[in-house]
């Protein structure tokens, strides 16, 4: 059947209004590929241009399950072609995680070399590096790293008098690395609501930026390190503040190793145990409800991650509307992916802008203070198009927003 619903809700076919960027078209390619009928370079280009956001898998009326053919598609198509050098660089640094982590620091102390101050956490590009890349331009911005990263200011182990239950917290790269105050203001929200909490030093990358690239096998090392000390720690649950990486937990390690009875049934067992910290503070635990006000109007952006892969929308929003004070003003598409994909904003500069930009329009028009979310990307693509189209809101994590009212109340 192709019968073109994905049209109707896919991002990148929106901004480009071609056959190939929509999910039939790429599956049209990859037959012609398989086929031997294609053998164009070019082909890794269309392939790739995909947010991998999943929208097309809820609008698609059979089921054809797209996650699995791109991922499947894109992982021939490296073994075939090969990857850029940069590509090859980052992931063999993200499979070598003592040696990602001493890059990541060391840079954390001459990114002034590079990237300019830009506000309170915020950075740019210096001059010299705009001719690196069209998305580099004086409207770029991104947090800065961390001095210290998150993971190596906290203790191993936050224990609580009489704890409801025992989460491992898995911090993902972005809080570790680029958003440690989120790792504190998940640790906060944990702690209020009696819940004894281990943020293990040894856990690495989830694995999702090299999976949705095609490097199964680089996915895999890292999926297994990270199964191996849920194995060993044995959590009651895994708390994720980071929606791409709660779905590779949750969905992407049971696919990835199917057909591998001992970490297939590893990835099954932890994956009924993950949840996302609003789902687990809402449905897993027992709640304590914020008593301090927090005076602003605030609007929600869904990550592509979190509500069309682990199913969650409505859990942020309770979480919102249980801050006194706090007024939720839904967008007109709040769903609607904001164009970050990872590197894809990076690789693919002009259709991610087109996209952010619609999003952007969609924020102003709620007349919000702030774009809460609960993904770091989104955090980090939000936060550019507020500067980029002169939106006066700020971007905050959810969580972030609820630890500030418990703040309060002391």
């Amino acid at each position: 059947m192709k019968c073109g619903n994905c049209m109707a809700v896919c991002p990148v076919y929106g901004a480009e209004i071609r056959e190939s960027a929509v999910a039939r078209g790429k599956i049209a390619l990859g037959e012609a590929y398989l086929e031997g009928k294609i053998r164009d370079k070019d082909l890794m280009n269309l392939i790739y241009n995909c947010l991998v956001c999943k929208s097309c898998m809820l609008a698609c009326p059979t089921g054809v399950k797209y996650d699995k053919i791109i991922l499947g598609l894109r992982h021939k198509l490296a073994k075939d072609m090969g990857k850029p050098w940069v590509k090859k660089l980052a992931f063999w640094a993200l499979t070598h995680p003592s040696l990602f982590d001493t890059g990541l620091k060391a840079f954390s102390k001459i990114q002034g070399f590079f990237l300019e101050k830009r506000g309170p956490k915020l950075r740019a590009p210096r001059a010299f590096l705009r001719t690196f890349g069209k998305r580099f331009d004086e409207d770029f911005v991104l947090p800065e790293f961390a001095s210290k990263a998150f993971r190596d200011s906290v203790n191993e182990v936050l224990d609580v008098p009489k704890p409801q239950a025992t989460a491992l917290f898995f911090t993902g790269c972005s809080i570790n690395y680029l958003y440690p105050e989120i790792g504190e203001d998940i640790l906060l929200v944990l702690k209020k609501n009696d819940i004894k909490t281990l943020i293990p030093k040894g856990q690495n990358c989830c694995g999702m930026p090299v999976m949705v690239h095609g490097d199964i096998e680089k996915a895999k090392g890292l999926a297994k390190n990270n199964l191996d000390l849920f194995e060993r720690l044995n959590p009651d649950y895994i708390v994720t503040g980071c929606a791409s990486c709660g779905s590779a937990l949750k969905h992407e390690y049971p696919l990835i190793f199917e057909g591998d009875s001992e970490y297939e049934n590893k990835a099954k067992k932890w994956a009924e145990k993950v949840y996302d910290i609003t789902t687990f503070i809402l449905k897993v635990i027992k709640f304590k409800k914020p008593q301090a006000e927090l005076k602003l109007k605030v609007t929600y952006h869904d990550p592509c991650h979190l509500k069309k892969s682990m199913k969650v929308w409505t859990e942020p929003r309770e979480i919102l509307k249980s801050i006194p004070g706090l007024q939720l003003i839904e967008m007109k598409k709040p769903d609607a992916c904001c164009g970050s994909g990872g590197s894809y904003h990076l690789a693919y500069a002009d259709t991610s802008l087109k996209i952010l930009q619609s999003k952007m329009e969609d924020v102003r028009s709620t007349k919000a203070e702030v774009v809460a979310t609960e993904c770091p990307a989104c955090m980090m693509q939000l936060g550019e198009g507020a500067q980029r189209y002169k939106v006066n809101a700020k971007v905050k994590h959810v969580i972030s927003l609820l630890a500030d009212s418990y703040r309060r109340e002391a």
